[in-house]
């Protein structure tokens, strides 16, 4: 067992989550608990207690050993049996149910965890099945969050104000030079598998936006006709933005004073200086060729975020091996939102790059894909059934991820075209016109 993860470390990640899931489900009436607000979401309700199930699942039974507490509903709560759209039909606990459930669930857990070796199998190594449900907990946290920006009315969702830097910086780019770099981890205790193994990547010099690309930017590709102009768009793009009539981000509206936005039930103006979000991979990309560059490899991405040209090694995030606190990322649901560019200079990589941790999730321009050594653990769902297909890689995180779902090797994929997740981007540029 690693000197980090110890039993009292578990024990507080898996407070966090939950206390982030009851936030979440608290904060709004069992009606709104049970509804469907978009068929790509499953009720709220639905996510509570798959949490309950999944921590039922490797914890209870497959570490602790212990008796099921109610197997009869495996089959409701396994998400590779029903699609999101059909899932308001099945036969799901009800509000009080759910919360009963997970909370009978929790109290065998925290037997289980006082039991532990953290050594017994290599489910249960330095703590991997907790850390693995405690990320597990807090990725579905966000896709509730994202639920909850889907829903009609004003949210209960309380936030302090996200930062913004004192003036706006100058949005220039970095060159990273030429050289291999160690990809992926071998070390990280609760890395998931498609984060490893570790192996190195020989990269030809490129530059990358130092900030990903603002609302102000995104805004100057709009007004100069970006979405009307098919030859900044892939074949499948264009075609994308078509039949979803799509002329903005999400959430977007204009009227005769400017941009406005709805977040979280609530209208404001666009802000210029702070990261846009909820745009899909195709509009990134179209963004991207309108400035002349392209979306980074997610291996520049990565390089970008983690290599240190000092040391010459990878390090667990881009401003060093420490975890994030609230002066290096924007994570966690503190702010309900991006923070302005410039706010974290503390969080910039050895490069100089900022904010790649935290705020919007970045889409690269990469399928999903496995990495030399792959090894489905514990379960081949998890991420083989995904490689291939049309899948993106997102990289950074988002203002919505938590600290322990979030690091400088984990790797997020969606398809191309959504938009309700936390999605942003930034631009990368070949030097020297090499491919």
């Amino acid at each position: 067992m690693t000197e980090e993860v110890t039993k009292e470390a578990v024990e507080a990640v898996l407070l966090r989550a939950r206390e982030r899931s009851t936030l979440l489900t608290d904060c709004v009436d069992d009606t709104e608990l049970i509804a469907q607000h978009s068929p790509l979401m499953s009720p709220l309700v639905w996510d509570l207690a798959h949490i309950g199930n999944q921590e039922e699942l490797w914890l209870v039974r497959d570490v602790g050993g212990r008796d099921p507490v109610r197997s009869d509903i495996d089959e409701l709560y396994d998400a590779f049996k029903h699609s999101r759209s059909s899932r308001p039909t099945l036969p799901l606990l009800n509000p009080s149910e759910a919360r009963e459930y997970v909370r009978t669930v929790r109290g065998k857990v925290w037997d289980v965890l006082e039991a532990s070796t953290f050594g017994r199998t290599e489910l249960d190594m330095d703590g991997f099945a907790f850390g693995m449900i405690a990320q597990h907990e807090q990725q579905h946290a966000e896709t509730m969050l994202a639920t909850h920006q889907l829903r009609s009315g004003p949210t209960a969702l309380v936030a302090t104000p996200a930062p913004q830097a004192a003036r706006m910086p100058e949005l220039d780019e970095i060159t990273i030079p030429a050289g291999p770099f160690v990809m992926g981890t071998d070390d990280e205790p609760w890395a998931l598998d498609n984060e490893r193994t570790a192996h190195q990547v020989y990269l030809t010099d490129f530059a990358i936006d130092r900030f990903p690309v603002t609302n102000g930017q995104f805004v100057e590709f709009i007004e100069d006709g970006g979405y009307s102009r098919p030859e900044l768009w892939s074949r499948d793009g264009w075609r994308h933005r078509v039949d979803a009539k799509l002329r903005a981000p999400l959430f977007w509206e204009r009227d005769s004073s400017g941009w406005w936005h709805e977040t979280f039930g609530v209208e404001a103006p666009v802000p210029p200086d702070k990261p846009v979000v909820h745009v899909s991979f195709y509009e990134a990309e179209a963004y991207a060729n309108w400035a002349g560059k392209r979306l980074p490899t997610e291996a520049e991405w990565e390089k970008a975020a983690r290599w240190d040209p000092e040391s010459g090694r990878s390090r667990r995030f881009p401003w060093g091996d420490v975890p994030a606190d609230e002066n290096l990322a924007n994570l966690g649901q503190r702010h309900l939102g991006p923070a302005g560019v410039g706010s974290y200079p503390a969080g910039a990589s050895a490069a100089g790059v900022e904010q790649m941790i935290g705020d919007v999730w970045e889409w690269t321009s990469s399928g999903f894909h496995p990495y030399p050594g792959f090894r489905a653990f514990p379960y081949r769902e998890y991420s083989e059934v995904f490689f291939g297909g049309d899948y993106k890689v997102l990289r950074g995180g988002s203002f919505g991820t938590d600290s322990v779902a979030c690091r400088g090797t984990f790797r997020n994929w969606d398809h191309p075209i959504r938009r309700q997740i936390f999605s942003g981007f930034r631009c990368a540029r070949t030097i020297s016109g090499r491919p």
